[in-house]
C-alpha cells in the first residue's frame, strides 16, 4: 500500500489549495481515504474522509464548509479542495487509508486510529 500526497505549499490567508492523495497497492473501492493534519505541538486531527461511493464522507466541524473532499476512482486519487484558508490551517496534511468496515459510521473514519496506512505528508502554510 502506498499513499503519496501532493499540492501543499505557502498561501496567504483567504487563499486556496488543492491537495491530492494518490493511492496504490489496494482495491480503491474497498477503502476509505482520510485527510488528517498535525500542527507543531498538537495532536493529529481528522479533517475529512470519503470512499469512492461517498458513503463514508464526513468533515470535521472546523472545516465549516471551506473544504471539499472528492475522489476519482479512475486515477485512484482523493482530493481535498481547501478554500478560505486561515493561519490556523497551517499544518502537515496527511492522507491515510483503511479498509471499510461498513458497520462503522463515517464519523469513525475521522479518527486516526481507524487507519492502517499513512502517507508522508505535505506541508500547508497559511500566512496572515
Amino acid at each position: 500500500v502506498q499513499l503519496v500526497e501532493s499540492g501543499g505549499g505557502l498561501v496567504q490567508a483567504g487563499g486556496s489549495l488543492r491537495l491530492s492523495c494518490r493511492a496504490s497497492g489496494f482495491t480503491f473501492d474497498e477503502y476509505v481515504i482520510g485527510w488528517f493534519r498535525q500542527a507543531p505541538g498538537k495532536e493529529r486531527e481528522g479533517v475529512s474522509c470519503t470512499s469512492s461511493s461517498e458513503d463514508m464522507t464526513s468533515y470535521a466541524g472546523f472545516v465549516k464548509g471551506r473544504f471539499t473532499i472528492s475522489s476519482d476512482s479512475a486515477k485512484n486519487t482523493v482530493y481535498l479542495e481547501m478554500n478560505s484558508l486561515e493561519p490556523d490551517d497551517t499544518a502537515v496534511y496527511y492522507c491515510a487509508a483503511a479498509r471499510i468496515i461498513w458497520s462503522y459510521t463515517a464519523r469513525f473514519y475521522l479518527l486516526p486510529r481507524g487507519y492502517d496506512w499513512w502517507g508522508q505528508g505535505t506541508q500547508v502554510t497559511v500566512s496572515s
